[in-house]
């Protein structure tokens, strides 16, 4: 969701909602996104074609998929078919064709009866299936109408390849701070909050932090703010908003967390060192404060999963599985039975050995191969597909571990010619990694002795 920059009044009734009455009615009253509708961005470039195409926005909820998606329509003179993907099915795509094929005209040409184009928006994409997407495939296809769908979830995952590949995929971006500033300046300029006429710049500094890239969650609640001022318990009219009244009116909501500022990033480092200080209350503690301030918790399963990756490693593989776990349990069970999946999580990881060797590995191999050359791989372990290849001696002379002693082919390099071997890996001697260095040690041994 976006709004408009224009300083006329609210368009439409006040009975529509906020964000509804500030949706832009032209791309230059958009805000934000300009990496697609700036000066000679692609968005901007498809508008001044004059020449509709199919394609796919991709990106968090409201941040202008759906404003988009109708000012395509207007720019182009198309008709505007909304379909949401939570509430139809394959029933309402066939109305959809039947209407294209009415406004397109019977011959399929699109001057006869007035003919116009039909755009096809479809909201939440990702939610149909594959034979729903499919659906849509010939009409793509003929030019019956320009599909245009809108989803939250990564398309390459979500989206049928076929769909996919007849579709330019377009990804959006959460509103910056500046951009989410001016939509409240638009608000108040435009008088479409009942009787406030200002807020403090600590008030919209809140708001914005609050909003966190989302231009419909930020609107909803300057309306939310705007029904609160009318109907002020103390009798008295609120024009001006407060850092103070606006705590007061919607505390449980306007936390005192600033997801976007320092201490977001303060409260997360104090978690990440609790767990890796091996101490579960502190770690609860600040997982605790995290969710209460109003973290998004798929952030929070994120995070967990990077810990078990960076501070535990190998001396508990288990870590990293009970991290992805908790993760899939709160996808499944959301806000709050969820997080307390994430909660043990934390404990685990706070408890579970640790060791950061593969970081460290991961960090020295990759800073090695940013200064080291280009080494070729050494002849006997490439790989010979072909016959030219074999007569090239590609793959000739290796071993093949599984038919040597203990499965170990003992003395063979994997190096490149003339590279001396790194230890990039040295475990620790905690959980895990004590078995680990044992195990490694004694190859080492039977390499020395072959060589």
């Amino acid at each position: 969701m976006t709004a408009a920059k224009s300083t006329s009044k609210t368009r439409n009734t006040p009975a529509m909602p906020l964000a509804e009455r500030l949706r832009p009615q032209s791309l230059g009253e958009v805000i934000g996104q300009q990496h697609l509708l700036g000066e000679g961005m692609p968005l901007r470039i498809a508008f001044e074609s004059g020449q509709p195409h199919s394609c796919i926005l991709w990106g968090p909820p409201g941040v202008g998929k759906t404003t988009i998606a109708r000012l395509m329509a207007s720019s182009f003179d198309a008709h505007f078919i909304t379909i949401s993907a939570v509430l139809g099915g394959v029933k309402e795509i066939r109305e959809a064709v039947e209407q294209a094929s009415i406004w397109r005209g019977q011959s399929g040409d699109l001057a006869d009866a007035g003919g116009k184009r039909t755009i096809v928006f479809v909201d939440e994409v990702h939610r149909f299936n594959k034979s729903q997407q499919d659906a849509f495939l010939p009409h793509v296809e003929s030019g019956l109408f320009t599909f245009i769908g809108a989803t939250t979830e990564n398309p390459s995952f979500e989206v049928n390849s076929a769909l996919l590949s007849r579709a330019a995929v377009y990804v959006l971006q959460p509103l910056q701070e500046a951009d989410l500033k001016r939509i409240v300046a638009v608000a108040l300029e435009r008088q479409a909050l009942q009787a406030i006429e200002s807020i403090a710049p600590a008030a919209v500094d809140r708001l914005v932090a609050y909003a966190d890239g989302d231009a419909r969650r930020l609107l909803n609640t300057l309306e939310s703010l705007g029904v609160a001022a009318g109907n002020d318990k103390s009798g008295e009219v609120i024009s001006e908003v407060t850092d103070a009244w606006l705590l007061k009116v919607l505390g449980e909501r306007m936390r005192r967390y600033d997801k976007g500022g320092e201490q977001f990033y303060d409260t997360i480092s104090a978690l990440h060192k609790s767990v890796r200080g091996s101490d579960p209350d502190a770690a609860l503690y600040w997982f605790m404060r995290m969710l209460d301030g109003g973290a998004e918790p798929k952030y929070m399963a994120r995070r967990l999963v990077r810990m078990a990756s960076e501070d535990i490693g190998l001396a508990d593989p288990r870590a990293l599985r009970l991290a992805l776990d908790a993760a899939e349990v709160y996808e499944r069970l959301g806000s709050p039975e969820g997080e307390l999946a994430l909660a043990q999580c934390v404990v685990y990881l706070a408890v579970a050995p640790k060791s950061n060797a593969v970081y460290k590995a991961f960090n020295e191999a990759k800073a090695f191969i940013k200064k080291d050359g280009t080494r070729p791989v050494p002849m006997h372990l490439r790989n010979a597909p072909t016959k030219l290849m074999k007569e090239l001696d590609y793959g000739k002379n290796y071993r093949y571990a599984h038919d040597e002693e203990d499965g170990f082919a003992a003395g063979e390099n994997y190096f490149p010619e003339g590279m001396a071997a790194p230890a990039f890996y040295r475990p620790v001697n905690r959980g895990l990694e004590i078995r680990i260095a044992d195990k490694l040690n004694e190859l080492k041994l039977k390499n020395n002795q072959k060589n």
